[in-house]
């Protein structure tokens, strides 16, 4: 394993709520960016078998877990420092998504949980600036129960009311990237971005710490949000059929828990029109 994050790489994640790792898959980024598209072109170009049309978001899930080159990116040294660093040793692999994104994307955080938030990896495989899509994030607004962050989530979607602001002139940090770069973030932190043309690429892949007993209900809630996206099982064949064992370590107590996952899909199908797109 790559060294570890340190102390103040540490400080400074608790603190602001994201990491940025400016080239750090640089050896690997042409190969990720090949295997990419070639993963979209096998579902038909777009979202499941749609093909983009640049008027609204793509979106594949699982991703990563489709593609035996992607899944390694879960065995490799560098992104397994970053896991076992904010979630533990015994972290869990949460899924991935792929994504062709369209325009702007508003102010949100992708899930609120005060005590056991969850992490996101991002990979941007196009050069983005402040103005042309880049991640934007709000320091320190993923600390629930913080008058700044609690303020944040009840007044944010509607800053031209409560504050006079477009989104896009919100105070924010912008994450401009290139491919190879990584960005981290806690997933309850506020993030956004605009000005994006309308084929950005990017996948993710999540993680958590390992679900407690405590957590049972957490980790059912996590695993039935599947069922949108008519699958069966949380993670794809291919990431566990390729899985070593240190990955397995990863997998196994979703994979030991996502038995009732295909009878919620079944449902779905039943009710809704098309997977969800994200």
């Amino acid at each position: 394993m790559a060294d570890r994050l340190n102390d103040q790489q540490m400080a400074f994640y608790r603190a602001f709520g994201y990491l940025h790792f400016p080239g750090l898959l640089n050896d690997r980024i042409e190969q990720i960016t090949a295997e990419f598209e070639a993963l979209f072109a096998s579902k038909g170009g777009g979202h499941y078998g749609k093909p983009h049309d640049g008027k609204a978001r793509s979106c594949i899930v699982p991703f990563i877990d489709q593609n035996e080159y992607l899944c390694s990116l879960l065995d490799d040294p560098r992104i397994l420092a970053i896991a076992c660093s904010l979630c533990g040793d015994d972290f869990v692999y949460s899924g991935s998504d792929g994504n062709y994104y369209v325009g702007d994307t508003g102010w949100h955080s992708d899930a609120r949980s005060a005590r056991y938030p969850y992490v996101k990896i991002a990979f941007y495989l196009d050069p983005l600036i402040r103005d042309t899509g880049a991640l934007r994030v709000i320091p320190g607004s993923h600390l629930m129960g913080d008058r700044f962050s609690d303020q944040l989530q009840q007044e944010i979607g509607r800053s031209d009311t409560n504050w006079g602001i477009a989104g896009k002139d919100v105070p924010a940090v912008a994450l401009e990237t290139r491919p190879g770069d990584l960005v981290c973030f806690n997933q309850n932190l506020k993030h956004a971005s605009f000005g994006g043309g309308q084929s950005r690429r990017m996948f993710t892949i999540n993680l958590t710490s390992r679900f407690t007993e405590e957590r049972m209900d957490d980790m059912h809630a996590y695993i039935s949000s599947f069922a949108r996206f008519w699958v069966d099982r949380v993670y794809g064949e291919a990431m566990i059929r390729t899985a070593t064992p240190e990955r397995l370590k990863h997998l196994e107590q979703v994979m030991a828990n996502d038995g009732f996952l295909a009878d919620l899909s079944r449902k779905a199908r039943e009710t809704m029109p098309e997977p969800a797109r994200g």
